[in-house]
């Protein structure tokens, strides 16, 4: 059952109405996902939104690195929503579905380009240690550069924040998305 479920555009306010144009009118042009429980405090959602509209069009990452780091988080919270909105970006960006259907299951993916390891590795340490070690850190770094370091890191961190706002509210994956295994 969807906790915070859409609001209908007769009951919000102005600043509600104008966050939520100010998301359908910027590059994601959809109204979906988090936003929606989100929407009940529209000033935070749009300071999120501004975080993650860099995240995921401006990131000094490539797409594929982000979207690999998306579902991992994703895979993570179990958050079937997030997973659906961003396994068909994923493939999009190049991820393979094999590496793609091993996240889904929880399991290390077999074939890893050498990015996607470093990646991996990082994230692994992050999410386990909430640290990474000065080796993982420097096979990253070689990959990534300091920069992809901080956009790899908040990728992380604004994904799982975004997985505990869907968690808490219950919010349904859009109909007929991919879900996780």
């Amino acid at each position: 059952m969807d906790r915070l479920p859409p609001l209908p555009d007769s009951e919000l306010d102005d600043t509600q109405r104008a966050a939520k144009a100010a998301i359908i009118n910027g590059p994601r042009g959809v109204f979906e996902g988090p936003f929606i429980p989100l929407l009940r405090s529209p000033e935070l959602m749009g300071r999120l939104e501004k975080v993650g509209e860099y995240l995921r069009f401006g990131s000094k990452l490539s797409p594929r690195i982000r979207e690999f780091t998306i579902l991992i988080i994703a895979r993570d919270y179990n958050q079937q929503t997030e997973w659906g909105i961003h396994h068909p970006i994923a493939l999009k960006t190049g991820l393979a579905a094999a590496t793609i259907e091993a996240i889904s299951e929880g399991r290390r993916p077999a074939a890893l380009a050498a990015d996607e390891q470093a990646a991996w590795d990082f994230l692994l340490e992050l999410r386990l240690r909430h640290a990474v070690s000065d080796a993982t850190y420097g096979f990253a770094k070689n990959h990534f550069g300091e920069a992809g370091i901080i956009d790899l890191t908040a990728i992380a961190g604004y994904y799982a924040l975004l997985a505990q706002v869907l968690n808490v509210a219950q919010t349904l994956p859009p109909e007929g998305a991919p879900r996780l295994s």
